[in-house]
């Protein structure tokens, strides 16, 4: 990573200040890698979608509309994706993947890994107890994509935070192998570099709920050129059609041009509002940049933890955005620190800990201590 990473008196001064209603909260925050902290802005530009809808009622569509593309566009440039139509907005990652499998002809085999996160997990179960699916499962490491019709894979794993190697490999691979490839990549936008035209995925699902600061809602889909305009998903609705406020019924229906033909229904219209200073702030800062600051945060972090005793892995490339300590009682450590102060979270055995460019060294500090003081009660 030759990126310079930031100094804390550089975020002292420029960014600190965006975040004063959460850098007011009485807590040491390490749950950066779950619910990302949300600039000052957010709030204003929300409350400017709102003001819109009182002066204008529906009026404000237009304007509605245009943050909406906004919003395509800026996470267009964060991923690596040329045309910004190739975004579709979704309310949830899961949305994305249900408009993928409704998406593929018969009765598509699908392989995954045992590492997916819940809300594309539990779909692709329900999906083959409902016939939908066939469906086959293996630690990602092992992941066979032999005879698969659609790979679902994260690039960053949620519980352990280890990046998947040799990314380009897997996905050359399985289109050899006949096989589309959905990545979710909700772990890896806006904390690491992410270039989703030259990894040549044919869908990606993600949102701005982590580390781009939008909360929930923000998601989206983005769809390959090519297939955006060739493959047709049930999962649709009238602002997938050409001409949408025409009101015209041609028979066959027709769509969109380009991604705006997965669109759906009448969309949501703040959630998309509520990422935009996030994502405006990740794009300034530059995510190479702010890889470097984790990675030396992440690396601070687990010496202070070691010279007390305590061991975390995550320090390196080769892991996403958080440290993880693993213990049995992972749970109850997460719950004890939140009463004195520390906010982490644990995914079954793992402790998750993420520092980001609103914690100074001195929060590092006291985390640590207070952290090796918990594990060492259980």
């Amino acid at each position: 990573m030759s990126a310079p990473r930031f100094t804390e008196e550089q975020l002292r001064h420029s960014v600190w200040p965006r975040f004063s209603r959460v850098l007011a909260r009485d807590e040491i925050y390490l749950a950066n890698h779950s619910l990302g902290r949300p600039p000052d802005r957010m709030a204003e530009d929300v409350r400017a979608a709102l003001d819109v809808w009182y002066r204008d009622m529906d009026g404000a569509w237009p304007f509605w509309l245009q943050q909406q593309e906004r919003f395509r566009t800026l996470t267009a440039t964060l991923v690596g994706v040329v045309r910004a139509d190739c975004i579709v907005p979704k309310t949830s990652a899961g949305q994305g993947l249900r408009a993928v499998l409704n998406a593929l002809p018969g009765k598509p085999r699908v392989a995954t890994s045992d590492g997916e996160f819940d809300s594309l997990d539990f779909i692709l179960r329900v999906y083959r107890e409902q016939g939908r699916i066939e469906l086959k499962t293996a630690p990602w490491r092992e992941l066979n994509v032999a005879g698969a019709d659609l790979v679902v894979l994260s690039s960053v794993m949620f519980r352990t935070g280890e990046v998947v190697e040799d990314l380009p490999n897997l996905v050359r691979g399985a289109h050899v192998a006949g096989a589309l490839v959905l990545l979710d990549v909700y772990h890896h936008a806006g904390v690491l570099p992410l270039d989703l035209d030259t990894l040549g995925v044919d869908f990606a699902v993600g949102g701005s709920y982590k580390y781009t600061r939008g909360g929930p809602g923000a998601c989206w889909l983005y769809v390959r050129p090519g297939l955006a305009e060739t493959m047709r998903t049930l999962d649709t609705g009238w602002f997938a059609k050409r001409d949408v406020f025409a009101y015209a019924r041609p028979e066959p229906p027709e769509y969109g041009r380009g991604g705006d033909a997965w669109l759906e229904s009448t969309p949501p219209v703040l959630a998309p509002v509520q990422a935009l200073a996030g994502l405006e702030l990740t794009l300034e800062l530059g995510v190479e940049r702010l890889r470097a600051h984790n990675l030396a945060q992440k690396s601070r972090l687990a010496s202070l933890l070691l010279e007390q005793g305590v061991k975390a892995a995550g320090v390196g490339d080769a892991y996403g955005a958080f440290l993880t300590v693993v213990h049995p009682e992972s749970g109850a450590i997460a719950k004890q620190l939140h009463e004195q102060g520390i906010k982490v979270d644990a995914r079954s055995e793992y402790l998750r800990i993420c520092p980001d460019i609103l914690n100074s060294d001195a929060e590092l500090e006291r985390a640590a201590r207070l952290i090796v003081a918990v594990v060492n009660q259980h």
